[in-house]
C-alpha cells in the first residue's frame, strides 16, 4: 500500500484579550491597553492519522504562552510589530506553514469597537 498524501490542518484561536503596553502616543506608553489577538495556522502533517499525545501536533497552549510572553515583553510601538512577532513565533514551529495574525487595539475610538490589521506570513 503507498504512503498516504501529506495533509494540513489548521489550528485557530479566538479572541485572546491581552493588556500590554502598546502606541505611539505619550498617553498610551503610560497605560497599557487590551488588544484582541485571532490567529489561524496552517500546520504540515504527514497524513498517517493523528497520535493521540501532543506532541504529535502544534500546541495552542503553547501559541497562547508564546503570545503572553510576546505582550509581556515591554512596550511596543506599532500593532503590526506586535501581528509580526506573534507570527514569527508561529513560524519558529517548522510544520507550521501559514499563519494568519489579526491584531485589534480595542480602546481606541470610542464610537469604534476596534482597529486592527491582519498579517499572513508563509513559509
Amino acid at each position: 500500500m503507498a504512503d498516504p498524501l501529506p495533509a494540513v490542518y489548521r489550528i485557530f484561536l479566538r479572541d485572546l484579550v491581552v493588556r500590554l503596553s502598546i502606541g505611539v502616543h505619550d498617553h498610551e506608553h503610560r497605560r497599557p491597553q487590551q488588544v484582541r489577538i485571532n490567529v489561524e495556522l496552517t500546520v504540515s502533517h504527514p497524513g498517517r492519522g493523528f497520535r493521540d499525545e501532543i506532541t504529535a501536533v502544534v500546541s495552542y497552549e503553547g501559541l497562547v504562552d508564546g503570545i503572553r510572553s510576546v505582550a509581556a515583553d515591554g512596550h511596543i510601538k506599532l500593532i503590526e510589530t506586535l501581528a509580526e512577532r506573534i507570527g514569527d513565533l508561529c513560524l519558529a514551529d517548522p510544520r507550521v506553514v501559514r499563519a494568519e495574525v489579526g491584531v485589534e487595539k480595542l480602546e481606541v475610538f470610542p464610537d469604534a469597537a476596534s482597529v486592527g490589521v491582519v498579517i499572513i506570513k508563509i513559509r
